[in-house]
């Protein structure tokens, strides 16, 4: 799936929604409970049954990366199912130390 900056996602398989923040020119697809996420705007939406092996879940208000640091969501609504690129979870991304101010 080609996703775009800006661009709102959610699952299909439980409450989870992100909004695309990075992604790299490639086509990748964004998983959640190990099924495909959709435009925010498809009525399928939250129809589907989590995987049971991706059911980690995913924070309200928190940046997930992943691994190479090409792709990066803002979790807008909190679910049950796993963020995932290519079968990898994706993880929380940690806050930068600010420079000390001498």
């Amino acid at each position: 799936m080609k996703s775009g900056i800006g661009q709102t996602l959610t699952s299909a398989v439980d409450a989870t929604t992100v909004v695309v923040v990075r992604w790299p020119d490639a086509d990748l697809e964004l998983t959640c409970g190990g099924a495909a996420m959709l435009d925010a705007k498809d009525p399928t939406a939250g129809s589907g049954t989590p995987d049971p092996a991706q059911s980690a879940g995913s924070l309200l208000g928190k940046r997930y990366v992943d691994e190479a640091g090409g792709v990066e969501v803002l979790c807008t609504k909190a679910g049950t199912g796993t963020l995932a690129v290519g079968g990898t979870p994706l993880v929380i991304k940690t806050a930068q130390p600010l420079p000390a101010s001498d």
